[in-house]
């Protein structure tokens, strides 16, 4: 899942691009409301998290463009005012959740993962349930959870890229997804996106969990089906 990170504390938004690729996002920062703009308007995220006291344009006028466009991408606002008007207003302008400055990363990338289940129709929590599997985020291991799973199965442990692509899989499950799109939602900004590599980790997925459970659509991508009663 990529986000895209305004913020123009620098030594701030270090920390929150550790930890939130720690968490498995791909991460591309800005510090200037102008770019953080274009960027809405033109890549494909899955999430932004804004700061309001921005320079070039403030964060609310940002968010406020994007719903005028129809650009529905999830925002979790960041801002260090604490009156409450002031966090109605960035409601009114379109966020869907507010985190008050200072706060614990640890509760920015639950907000976060949160955010990202519910635009999927995901219940919160740490654990995403799809097609007979279910994925821990917290841990970045996946459990058969399905009565037509391997006998004894437990917990398999994934890598980073088979967790980021896994855990894509299953948000858009019984989707077709290319691997253009794959890429796109699982590299950043100005990473070479090779699909090749995706081609790779999807076989490693399927020689982990079988191959039934992501399925080829010659000239089209794969699909996620999950385990079949």
């Amino acid at each position: 899942m990529r986000v895209l990170l305004v913020e123009d504390s620098v030594a701030l938004a270090d920390s929150l691009c550790t930890v939130l690729k720690q968490a498995g996002f791909a991460v591309d920062w800005r510090a200037d409301g102008r770019d953080a703009l274009l960027l809405g308007e033109q890549e494909p995220y899955d999430l932004c998290v804004l700061d309001l006291g921005l320079p070039g344009m403030d964060g609310l006028e940002v968010l406020r463009r994007w719903r005028a466009a129809r650009i529905s991408l999830p925002v979790l606002v960041l801002t260090a005012r604490s009156n409450w008007s002031e966090r109605v207003e960035g409601l009114r302008a379109g966020a869907d959740d507010y985190l008050t400055k200072p706060f614990n990363p640890e509760e920015l990338v639950l907000r976060a993962q949160n955010l990202l289940r519910r635009s999927h129709g995901h219940e919160p929590g740490a654990v995403i349930q799809a097609r007979g599997l279910a994925l821990d985020e917290t841990r970045q291991e996946v459990t058969f959870i399905h009565a037509a799973a391997p006998a004894g199965s437990v917990s398999i442990e994934l890598s980073a890229t088979q967790f980021k692509l896994l855990r894509y899989f299953m948000l858009h499950a019984g989707q077709v997804l290319s691997k253009g799109r794959l890429a796109e939602h699982l590299y950043e900004y100005e990473s070479e996106r090779d699909s090749n590599v995706i081609e790779v980790q999807i076989n490693h997925l399927r020689s982990k969990l079988g191959r039934e459970v992501i399925v080829t659509r010659r000239g089209q991508g794969y699909i996620f089906v999950g385990l079949q009663p």
